[in-house]
């Protein structure tokens, strides 16, 4: 059986959190949606990171070595982790962060960042194993290190794709021409399993390579359409969005965004070059990307949601049906909060978005810096609209082999009821017939812990927590 907290702490897993609503401090128009501004957190330093975890709560890295869970309720930063050899040195820190996508049975944290090795700056990715009954990190586990380094020019965000491989980005650390050499691991986006090692079916035999010709990609994302994107900063000109296609060359250095000059055409020709989506001239210093799609705010369906550093920007890129092809950009601010990095979606299409102005270019405020909240305030998600859960009945509950099901009235058509994990994959589900109203499920072979039973009658859903034991 499993102890009191930690079915605390899994019933905040399956719970999903309710933003607290702080004073507006802007308003903006997408279509016919009103998006308000507020800042959930104060007074951090360079975030790099933020990420939506399993546990509903955000999680963030700072460049300064600290990994942190926020609530999204209230705002409270609870630290979980100092990294002790980070070298934060120019643009050098900690940087991105992801989470095993099994995280209630697999509670590992992946982590890129830079570090000091007899007098030299390298980077590495680390792998850190999470105790929610501890609130801590812990257990170490370099999975990839000695990558070169310099103080700008680091990437790096990470990836965990469908298939459990992982992508790393890396910039090409001044070292320009290791861009465009396959041996080399800076310039790139790596691919590798989530215990280090090289998948078998990269395109190289033995080689991480997944990608190459990258200056300093600092954004990556992927559609539920399994396309995946990049944003990159370009030199003095053409920062890039990329759609990301393995085994590609992404042109740095010899191409400078799209293969406009002849030098560049014949280099694209021959070299298997992937001209980017989007580029930016004059440059903006283009960071933080992520995919929107949810109801809240309808007008940003299917589109890529972008920040920028020297610019300060928040852009809208709206792709077309396909994923191909970026159709229109709409700024939603230009500057209004400084320099701009970390952005994530929540599951309730709340939007989170990291400031950077205390990153050593910037121009700190008191507060800076900042975690703002973009939100539709109107927006009432089906299942609390439909609400009225309450009525679902369970019983025994906490169960250990069966539980009994009772909707609050007979299905007038046939219908599934489905058990669903922390995670929200679906673990059992049975056929509800016309008429019926009582359904008996089977737990045998369950791991204990929280799961939700949920239910469909007519237009009302009903969701109701089950404890396993």
């Amino acid at each position: 059986m499993k102890s009191f907290a930690t079915l605390l702490l899994l019933g905040t897993l399956a719970v999903p959190a309710v933003a607290q609503q702080g004073p507006v401090l802007a308003t903006y128009t997408v279509g016919s949606t009103t998006v308000s501004a507020s800042a959930l957190t104060s007074n951090l330093d360079t975030p790099w990171e933020l990420l939506w975890g399993p546990d509903n709560f955000l999680w963030m890295t700072e460049r300064g070595g600290r990994i942190s869970r926020i609530d999204p309720n209230s705002g409270q930063l609870l630290p979980l982790h100092t990294v002790a050899d980070v070298t934060e040195t120019g643009e050098s820190g900690l940087l991105g962060m992801v989470l095993h996508p099994d995280f209630a049975t697999s509670p590992y944290v992946y982590v890129v960042y830079n570090y000091t090795d007899a007098g030299t700056l390298k980077e590495k990715l680390v792998r850190f194993t999470y105790s929610a009954t501890a609130n801590t990190l812990s257990s170490p586990l370099v999975l990839l290190g000695n990558i070169t380094a310099v103080t700008t020019h680091s990437g790096s965000r990470l990836l965990i794709l469908p298939d459990r491989t992982l992508l790393m980005t890396t910039g090409d650390a001044q070292q320009r021409s290791d861009a465009q050499t396959p041996a080399s691991l800076n310039g790139k986006i790596l691919r590798m399993n989530l215990d280090g090692t090289v998948p078998n079916d990269n395109p190289i035999a033995g080689s991480m390579l997944y990608t190459l010709g990258h200056r300093n990609p600092q954004g990556l994302t992927r559609a539920p359409s399994g396309r995946i994107y990049s944003s990159e900063h370009g030199e003095n000109i053409e920062d890039e969005v990329n759609l990301i296609e393995v085994n590609r060359n992404y042109g740095w250095p010899t191409v400078e965004g799209l293969c406009s000059t002849p030098a560049e055409q014949t280099f694209c020709t021959a070299n298997n070059v992937r001209e980017p989506l989007a580029t930016y001239t004059p440059t903006l210093a283009v960071s933080g990307l992520t995919y929107y799609n949810h109801p809240a705010i309808p007008g940003w369906n299917n589109s890529l949601l972008m920040l920028s550093l020297k610019a300060g920007t928040f852009k809208q890129l709206q792709l077309n049906t396909a994923g191909d092809r970026v159709d229109s950009q709409n700024d939603l601010w230009v500057g209004t909060y400084g320099r701009l990095r970390a952005v994530c979606v929540s599951p309730q299409g709340r939007v989170y978005v990291g400031t950077s102005n205390r990153d050593g270019r910037g121009t700190p405020a008191a507060t800076d810096d900042r975690i703002l909240v973009l939100e539709n305030r109107a927006y009432i998600p089906a299942a609390v609209k439909n609400g009225a859960s309450s009525l679902l009945q369970l019983w025994p509950n906490p169960a250990t082999q069966t539980v009994a099901v009772r909707l609050p009235a007979a299905a007038r058509a046939s219908n599934t009821i489905q058990l669903r994990d922390v995670l929200g994959r679906t673990t059992r589900s049975i056929q509800l017939a016309t008429g019926q109203q009582e359904v008996s499920l089977d737990l045998n072979g369950l791991r204990s812990g929280i799961y939700m039973v949920q239910a469909q009658l007519g237009d009302t859903r009903y969701t109701r927590r089950l404890v396993v034991e």
